[in-house]
C-alpha cells in the first residue's frame, strides 16, 4: 500500500508494475509511477486518472495517455501503477479526490494541471456558533 495525498493521504493499492497488472472491475483513481532510481524506493506520480470501471479504459498500454507515460519514463517496464477503488462513491468523489492530487503532485503526463491556493471571495467570512473562522493559509506552500 501506498498513500498519496495531504496528511494522511488516501490509501492506494500498490505500486504494482503496470505491464503486469489487470485492472479491476470497479470504480476508483489510479495512478501511474514512475522511479528515476530504480534503486530507490521512491516513485514520481506521472499521471492521476479516474474511471467508472477501470478494467475498461485501455490499461495498461492502450489508454489515450500511455505513449506520454512511456515516454516520461524511458521505456513501459519503468511503470507502475497504484489503484484506489472508493466502493459507492460517486464520479463527482473520484472527480474532486484527482483534482486534490494533481494539485498536490502535479503529475507531468496530466494536460490539465489544479493549483492549491484559495480566495477569500471563495468562502467568505461567516459566524457559526459551531465553528471558529477558517484559518488556513491563502497562498499555496512552495513546492
Amino acid at each position: 500500500m501506498i498513500r498519496l495525498g495531504t496528511l494522511g493521504g488516501y490509501p492506494f493499492e500498490g505500486p504494482r508494475v503496470l505491464g503486469g497488472w489487470r485492472p479491476p472491475r470497479q470504480q476508483g483513481i489510479f495512478a501511474v509511477l514512475t522511479r528515476e532510481d530504480p534503486t530507490q524506493q521512491r516513485y514520481e506520480v506521472i499521471y492521476l486518472g479516474r474511471a467508472d470501471d477501470i478494467s475498461e479504459i485501455g490499461l495498461p498500454f492502450h489508454h489515450p495517455h500511455s505513449e506520454s507515460w512511456i515516454e516520461r519514463a524511458g521505456g513501459k517496464w519503468n511503470l507502475s501503477i497504484a489503484f484506489y477503488a472508493i466502493p459507492g462513491g460517486l464520479p463527482s468523489h473520484r472527480e474532486r479526490i484527482t483534482e486534490e492530487l494533481i494539485a498536490v503532485y502535479h503529475p507531468s503526463c496530466n494536460p490539465e494541471q489544479f493549483d492549491r491556493a484559495w480566495k477569500e471571495e471563495w468562502i467568505g467570512s461567516y459566524n457559526a456558533p459551531t465553528a471558529k473562522p477558517l484559518t488556513t493559509r491563502r497562498d499555496a506552500p512552495p513546492d
